[in-house]
């Protein structure tokens, strides 16, 4: 199915000055910035409106898990407290449209579905599943949100989907002792990044640690490099398959990551150990281990914190954080995050719609960590370090010109489905960077396939 939506869209690159406070060092929790005003009088107010619905029950489901699970449980607590509702989480399993097909056709849809592909709210339009977000939600999006968020939960024109969790997906995190005993410093380029991996490898630490058990880690490192390499306007081509994933810029992308994965001393357990080594894990082996980590450096978004919080690691101190080297002229910033989608159109439905719209909510998980909102009317404040906080402040300052995963805005038979379509083709290509001609073909044909379906 093709996007029917076209998004206006540009790099969105870290100042000196941000990549600088996403160390940890300092920075003045966005006091100045619109929308963070933090009067104790505004803060303890209710910022939405919501119905009284004692009696109602309203299941969400969510392909969350573990202190991803925990943190949203805790919004829905409060939307029991204010609404009277009873509110039951239903663990989903990926890809999601396949469990909300089988949910739908037993006569169980969830109420309302936490959806992370736009290519998934798509399909959910497509299939006559998804329903209309109601009036009172689109005053809290018209609030709170820039109109790229807005529009990435809308197709034809109607809104569908309200984007309640974000994340940047270009950040490089890394054990501060192993890079402290390497004499390694933090990279500007990719050039840069290769040379200090060697470094730090000369050390007697292996470099880099990635979660190729997971394909979408893969289709991420793909994205950011081909982000600063070929540009934005080819991005948002490759995005809509205007151009093929046979065409040079792929190729380009591809020999470039092949020379990080063509070289299994740089990778935690080689291309092998990569691909049996799940995300969460590729996160924790980074951060225990003393100073002898089975990976210095692992690469994702800012949601990484809430694994490394499950070691002993302190973000800021034992665990830094740097933006993703530039490989063409600036680093890129990829985005993604999860969609809020009513399945039923019930008042339950549209008033938890509504309270994932408003910056009450966005608030409560900002403060547990592991988030970053869209909510552009959200306190930086509520969010628990000064990391965390440059990140989310990049993500907001960022206004329209944000880029959107790549594989999160394809259909999810090609970009979102375990085993298959561009996560299979890139697990392949980890384990065997030097076929870029075999990797652009399948890419290609699942591609075709896909987009015509």
């Amino acid at each position: 199915m093709r996007r029917t939506l076209r998004m206006r869209r540009a790099a969105l690159v870290f100042t000196a000055i941000g990549a600088l406070a996403l160390t940890g060092c300092g920075g003045d929790g966005g006091k100045d910035k619109p929308g963070n005003d933090t009067g104790k009088d505004e803060e303890s107010a209710s910022s939405v409106e919501l119905p009284k619905l004692e009696g109602e029950k309203i299941s969400v489901a969510a392909v969350w898990t573990g202190p991803e699970q925990a943190n949203f449980t805790k919004v829905l607590d409060e939307f029991e407290k204010r609404t009277g509702a009873t509110v039951t989480f239903v663990p989903a399993q990926d890809p999601i449209v396949n469990f909300l097909g089988t949910k739908i056709a037993g006569g169980q849809p969830p109420d309302v579905a936490m959806i992370p592909q736009v290519g998934a709210i798509q399909q959910a339009v497509a299939k006559k599943w998804a329903k209309p977000v109601g009036p009172e939600a689109r005053a809290q999006l018209g609030q709170n949100y820039a109109k790229v968020w807005q529009d990435l939960g809308a197709v034809d024109g109607t809104q569908y989907g309200v984007y309640f969790k974000a994340a940047n997906k270009s950040l490089i995190w890394y054990n501060a002792k192993a890079f402290e005993n390497a004499g390694a410093s933090e990279p500007k380029t990719w050039k840069d990044f290769l040379a200090t991996a060697e470094t730090i490898s000369a050390s007697g630490v292996t470099p880099v640690s990635v979660g190729g058990a997971d394909g979408w880690t893969l289709t991420d490192w793909f994205e950011n490099v081909y982000l600063s390499q070929a540009g934005p306007e080819k991005y948002d081509q490759l995005a809509e398959h205007e151009i093929k994933w046979t065409d040079p810029s792929v190729k380009d992308a591809l020999t470039t990551l092949a020379e990080l994965f063509g070289k299994p001393n740089l990778i935690s357990g080689g291309a092998d150990g990569a691909l049996q080594t799940e995300f969460p894990t590729s996160v924790t082996q980074t951060f225990t281990g003393g100073d002898q980590p089975k990976g210095a450096m692992v690469f994702e978004g800012d949601f990484v914190s809430v694994n490394i919080a499950q070691t002993e690691a302190k973000i800021g101190t034992d665990a830094k954080v740097f933006p993703f080297p530039a490989v063409g002229t600036n680093s890129p910033v990829v985005t993604g995050g999860d969609a809020a989608v009513a399945l039923k159109d019930t008042k339950g439905a549209q008033a938890l719609l509504t309270w994932l719209a408003s910056k009450d909510s966005a608030k409560i998980w900002a403060e547990a960590g592991g988030f970053i909102s869209p909510n552009k009317s959200l306190d930086a404040a509520a969010y628990p370090n000064d990391v965390q906080r440059t990140i989310a402040e990049a993500l907001i300052d960022a206004g329209d010109d944000v880029r959107f995963d790549m594989s999160d805005q394809a259909p999810q038979s090609f970009g979102g489905t375990p085993g298959k379509g561009e996560w299979k083709t890139l697990q392949d290509f980890l384990k065997n960077p030097k076929d870029i001609a075999g990797t652009q073909a399948k890419l290609e044909s699942d591609a075709a396939k896909a987009f015509t379906s």
